[in-house]
């Protein structure tokens, strides 16, 4: 018998974010990065956190967008140097870091991660801490 665990419903963060990008006057690829970030961030704590419905947090500080989730395990995420590419998961935070300015978490066991927009859309990326 096959099983299949699904996780929790985010359609109100992406839905929230989505809101408060295109408020921002965001590019639709853009917005797509951070929904793809915003998802693998999600996932992260439902599967590595224990937490049914994780907590997600959106802003926009002038030209910085901040997605930050959190969940109920204390412990911090492994950070994996090279992940294995025929693996079926594993390079969700990685691809985070290559999508963002900054990624990180707080004391608190937060992770997110920043997105740095200009006029003419994304300026650069920076290098992730952890």
């Amino acid at each position: 018998m096959f099983s299949l665990e699904l996780p929790p419903d985010w359609s109100a963060p992406r839905e929230e974010l989505r809101e408060a990008t295109s408020r921002a006057g965001w590019r639709p690829d853009l917005v797509a990065d951070a929904e793809v970030a915003l998802l693998e961030l999600f996932v992260n704590a439902w599967r590595h956190g224990g937490s049914a419905a994780p907590l997600v947090v959106v802003l926009i500080i002038g030209s910085v967008l901040r997605v930050s989730v959190s969940d109920q395990n204390p412990l911090f995420p492994a950070q994996r140097d090279d992940p294995d590419p025929y693996a079926v998961s594993g390079r969700g935070l990685h691809l985070v870091r290559s999508l963002t300015h900054r990624f990180g978490t707080e004391p608190r066991k937060i992770l997110q991660c920043d997105f740095l927009i200009s006029r003419r859309g994304r300026v650069g990326t920076g290098t992730a801490t952890a």
